[in-house]
């Protein structure tokens, strides 16, 4: 029998990421599971390069993105449900995301991470990459793809009622 006691959803809070949220918390939901809603926000320190002279407020613009990022992550943690999901909101600084993710994997003993793939094929995988890839290669558990727009499985409950009467 699989057992799930805490399911990890990562988010770029792109389409796809909304997508595998909507699974993750169905998953959750179903194993009476606690939810782990992860963002990895990328260090500014080493994307900003300031002018010769100029001197750019790193910390100030870090603690700016990251606050904007714990925003956006509980916009989509609002859950409306009946049986609301026990959900813990996880905000990383890491310029290697699907590292963060799988070492968050890792140390909180997670049993399924479920990640949004933008599907990218030829040569702007190549160049690119996939951070959802990474995470399958190197993840401690298994990891659930979700590609939008996706096979709509995951129904509202109310759905579900209605199909069931």
């Amino acid at each position: 029998m699989i057992t799930l006691k805490h399911i990890l959803v990562a988010t770029d809070f792109s389409e796809p990421s909304d997508a595998a949220l909507t699974y993750g918390r169905a998953l959750a939901r179903n194993f009476n599971a606690t939810l782990h809603v992860l963002h990895v926000v990328g260090n500014v320190s080493t994307l900003a390069y300031g002018a010769e002279g100029y001197v750019i407020p790193l910390m100030e613009m870090q603690q700016e993105v990251e606050a904007a990022a714990l925003r956006q992550l509980e916009e989509r943690l609002i859950d409306n449900d009946v049986r609301p999901v026990k959900t813990e909101r996880v905000l990383l600084t890491s310029d290697a995301p699907a590292r963060a993710i799988v070492e968050y994997a890792r140390n909180a003993s997670i049993d399924l991470i479920v990640t949004g793939t933008q599907g990218r094929g030829g040569v702007a995988h190549l160049v690119m990459g996939s951070v959802a890839e990474r995470v399958v290669r190197t993840a401690p558990c298994p990891v659930l793809t979700v590609r939008h727009p996706e096979h709509e499985f995951v129904l509202p409950d109310a759905l579900v009622a209605v199909a069931r009467a």
